[in-house]
């Protein structure tokens, strides 16, 4: 029987900082991805990644996107969905390639934490992409909008990106395109933030506590 040992992809993808550090001082990378369909753990693959750098709770002009070649077609379903299609992806890099660019941006603005909304799902679609070429998935620090909406409004059910962008008066941008939906997550994440230090939450360690504390839970364990 034959082994294979994982490889590993050397970026720093998130900045130490003292827990002490004000909410105010964070920098984060807000990112989505979409795949050929929901059931990334098993044989869905990743067709786009989209990012946006969000420091000192302000929304930055810079955003990263690449679609991504899943090497399978992509159901009409999700071209429905979507907007994309094989011709969009047909000679876009692979996953491989794809993550280590995606990782590029996120080292190249020394980033706090990385962001999104029900990020569960992202982490596996990278984390699954990276283990089908023998890559390890290094677990960053994380934080999910859904934690942060569920710490303020506790009775809120889990909704769609949409809807709690209504809620909270934020901007709604191009839905289920993964850079529209990272740019709708940034601006609701700096809104949620703002109504945080309302209510005294105004460190990288309240932060933490609240989406991965008690209060919380980590994005593999969802």
């Amino acid at each position: 029987m034959m082994f294979w040992k994982k490889k590993k992809l050397h970026y720093q993808l998130v900045q130490d900082q003292p827990l002490n550090t004000p909410i105010s001082e964070l920098s984060f990378t807000v990112f989505d991805t979409e795949a050929t369909g929901f059931s990334v753990g098993s044989h869905d693959r990743l067709i786009e990644i989209g990012a946006v750098h969000v420091e000192r709770l302000k929304v930055t002009d810079d955003t990263f996107q690449t679609y991504v070649n899943p090497g399978r077609a992509i159901p009409e379903r999700i071209t429905e969905l979507t907007g994309i299609t094989d011709d969009h992806v047909k000679d876009a890099p692979d996953s491989l390639e794809a993550i280590e660019r995606f990782y590029e941006y996120i080292e190249k603005h020394e980033s706090g934490g990385w962001v999104g909304h029900y990020l569960a799902f992202d982490v596996l679609v990278l984390k699954k992409e990276l283990l089908r070429h023998k890559y390890t998935f290094d677990e960053p620090l994380y934080f999910d909008t859904l934690d942060l909406i569920g710490y303020l409004a506790p009775s809120w059910d889990m909704r769609d990106l949409e809807h709690y962008a209504l809620s909270f008066g934020t901007k709604i941008f191009e839905r289920h395109s993964a850079v529209g939906d990272a740019l709708t997550t940034a601006h609701l994440l700096v809104e949620l933030l703002h109504y945080l230090e309302d209510r005294g939450k105004r460190t990288l360690a309240d932060l933490i506590d609240i989406t991965q504390g008690e209060n919380g839970s980590p994005a593999f364990q969802r």
